[in-house]
């Protein structure tokens, strides 16, 4: 996993939780629903880089 695979999912990860949050406050269930999707795919990216990182080792 290279440094700015980990930044870009920490920022999809920020980015989500801001909408999350965006969504709860404004009532907003489609911003909070998005926010969470974000949050889950970035997640998924992270689990998978670190499967390719076991195997390179």
């Amino acid at each position: 996993m290279g440094a700015d695979d980990k930044l870009e999912n920490t920022a999809e990860n920020l980015s989500g939780k801001a909408k999350e949050a965006y969504g709860k406050v404004t009532d907003d269930e489609g911003k909070e629903t998005e926010g969470k999707g974000e949050q889950a795919k970035s997640d998924l990216k992270q689990a998978g880089d670190k499967v390719k990182d076991a195997f390179k080792h």
